[in-house]
């Protein structure tokens, strides 16, 4: 198993969420716990032809050890392109196959969620994978089916195909993100197959994490929205501590700031005003701040209007 990775303990990943889990903030979620970080999610076509924009979202931080990109495929032979193409590129863990994404784009090509109707493509790929990726392990993310529920099935072809490791999330293609989480049905993959299991979806404090882990018996939780605005989730689950203080969620959100703009220059200000928003949530004052840094450009002003708002933050009534 990779150096900084192992099952034998729950396992604390940040699931992959397009325009959120950037470089910048898969950095900070890994400085401040999480054991394993993943890509925003890759088109394989993009990668096979040499998007200079994908090739840029490739790129981690140091701190990300081990580092799992994820890719979205439905044609075996494009796939293999890219994994050779991502073979040349240093630094990379893990190939991680989205069997999930519910996005009518994605399942429009036949990848992400689609998949889950064809389990024999979907094998096929999952083993072109394996056979031609240099990197030391195979991942695959489902969902439990595509408008009913087949999960052990699909659990079991990602096992036989050659995965290391998959990850759950407990709905359909159908349920998007609205359904109830059949946390039962994940706890029936895990009790199907032999190879570790991460448990996703709807996982949003310290409390449900604990929770999902002892009801399911997984290997580990993936946690994605439940981290927007909360990337302290990952300090929690680490030391065991659910109590996280004003001060230390004041110096993240600050570290989240300085490194959108050490990556992506003047316009980390701009970008950062979603997360501005996220984070300020239930805090005294909230609504006037939002409105003021929606005006600001300058990356010194910003950083000293929200760095001053923190440091005094207290909780609405």
């Amino acid at each position: 198993m990779i150096k900084n990775l192992s099952f034998d303990k729950p396992v604390y990943v940040l699931a992959p969420l397009a325009g959120f889990t950037d470089l910048p903030f898969r950095s900070v979620v890994k400085q401040f716990g999480a054991d394993l970080t993943v890509s925003e999610m890759l088109s394989s076509n993009a990668l096979a032809h040499g998007s200079e924009k994908t090739l840029h979202m490739l790129e981690k931080s140091a701190l990300e050890n081990p580092y799992s990109v994820q890719i979205a495929g439905a044609n075996v032979d494009v796939v293999r392109s890219a994994i050779e193409v991502l073979n040349e590129q240093e630094g990379i863990d893990i190939i991680d196959l989205n069997c999930g994404c519910p996005v009518p784009k994605v399942v429009g090509h036949g990848s992400g969620s689609s998949l889950l109707l064809n389990l024999p493509l979907m094998g096929e790929i999952i083993k072109t994978i394996k056979e031609t990726s240099n990197k030391e392990l195979t991942s695959v993310k489902i969902r439990l089916g595509f408008e009913d529920k087949n999960h052990v099935d699909i659990a079991k072809t990602v096992e036989d195909s050659g995965a290391d490791f998959l990850a759950v999330h407990g709905r359909t293609r159908a349920g998007k993100f609205k359904a109830a989480v059949d946390y039962d049905a994940i706890k029936e993959i895990k009790e199907a197959v032999s190879i570790p299991v991460i448990a996703n979806g709807d996982i949003d404090s310290y409390e449900k994490a604990k929770w999902v882990l002892e009801h399911t018996g997984a290997d580990g939780v993936m946690i994605g929205r439940g981290a927007v605005g909360a990337p302290w989730i990952f300090h929690q689950l680490k030391t065991g501590n659910e109590y996280i203080d004003m001060d230390l969620k004041h110096k993240i959100i600050m570290e989240h700031y300085d490194k959108m703009i050490e990556f992506y220059g003047q316009h980390g200000v701009a970008m950062f005003r979603k997360h501005t928003h996220t984070y300020t949530k239930g805090l005294r004052g909230a609504s006037l701040l939002r409105d003021k840094v929606n005006r600001i450009d300058d990356i010194g002003e910003y950083r000293d209007v929200i760095n001053e708002f923190f440091k005094n933050a207290e909780m609405a009534l």
